[in-house]
């Protein structure tokens, strides 16, 4: 069974909670990471404590974006703010990026100098802790991005994936540094971490610019919405579909050919059931239908394929 669709203000709400849990897991452990960075002088354990120190900017400039993106539509901004998580999710992508550049440089620093690492019990039982929380925090992360299709919680949820490998990867870089001896360990997993943030920051980058850029809609939510299209004999004459997103509202645009005889009147009132269907259908969708004379085409704003479909 489906879960209810969200009102706008059940959305900000739900993003806005998700966004507080993420600040508040961040403290947590930064507090734990600096506390075992210094006792074990760890480059892995450093790295990992940049990392959630960047989270927690990040975290909270993903509260702002949500929070903005929640407000409703009004004068100055017609078609909402909901571009502001768009603009956050892209902000922690620079974040993320710096954080790399510093670990990979700590890290080429501590393996030129063949340095030890110290206490590697603490340092392994601190990400282990940090493992949990953080596995937690991605389920609830999980859970919202699915009620709301949020941008900016889905980035902040792929960072803190990276986080579960992150720590993974301070646990053995510590036990085969201390345990097996094999130093420079510490280091070469400092530094294939870097190199790990900087490919999640990339990919978390093309979903921010996606979306400033306007981009369709993924293929599959669009041959949805044209399925369900189809259902409806009025929109037979459906041509110059164009859709886009801005954080969690969704924007479809399209023409249909109506009897060249029927009044203003008649379209208005025939379509705009349809119209109200479809939003319900999708929930958080603004549709607007424009009407021509059946058979017109507007060849300057029809894709080429569309062109050569009606053509046919």
């Amino acid at each position: 069974m489906s879960e209810p669709a969200l009102t706008h203000a059940q959305r900000g709400a739900l993003t806005t909670r998700a966004a507080v849990a993420s600040i508040a897991m961040a403290i947590v452990l930064i507090a734990l990471k600096a506390y075992a960075a210094v006792e074990t002088s760890s480059m892995a354990m450093l790295g990992s404590l940049a990392d959630s120190g960047l989270d927690l900017v990040a975290s909270i400039i993903v509260l702002l974006g949500v929070r903005i993106a929640a407000a409703p539509a009004d004068h100055e901004h017609r078609f909402g703010h909901g571009k502001a998580e768009a603009l956050a999710a892209l902000v922690q992508v620079i974040l993320i990026s710096l954080s790399a550049i510093y670990i990979g440089f700590r890290a080429v620093q501590r393996l030129l100098s063949a340095a030890q690492t110290a206490d590697a019990e603490l340092g392994i039982g601190v990400s282990i802790i940090a493992m949990v929380l953080t596995a937690a925090l991605i389920t609830y992360q999980r859970h919202v991005v699915r009620r709301t299709g949020s941008l900016a919680i889905g980035t902040d949820r792929l960072h803190y994936s990276s986080d579960l490998m992150l720590n993974g990867s301070v646990v053995i870089a510590l036990a085969l540094d201390q345990y097996a001896h094999l130093t420079g360990a510490d280091a070469i997993f400092g530094l294939l971490i870097a190199l790990w943030l900087l490919w999640g920051a990339w990919s978390a980058s093309g979903h921010a610019f996606a979306q400033l850029m306007d981009r369709e809609w993924p293929d599959e939510l669009r041959t949805s919405f044209l399925a369900a299209t189809k259902e409806y004999p009025l929109l037979a004459g459906l041509h110059d579909l164009r859709t886009r997103s801005s954080g969690t509202h969704y924007f479809a645009q399209f023409h249909v050919w109506v009897p060249g005889d029927w009044t203003v009147q008649q379209a208005h009132d025939r379509l705009d059931t349809i119209e109200e269907e479809l939003q319900q259908r999708f929930p958080g969708t603004e549709i607007l239908i424009h009407v021509d004379p059946e058979g017109q085409i507007d060849r300057e704003t029809m894709l080429p394929q569309e062109i050569t479909e009606r053509a046919t």
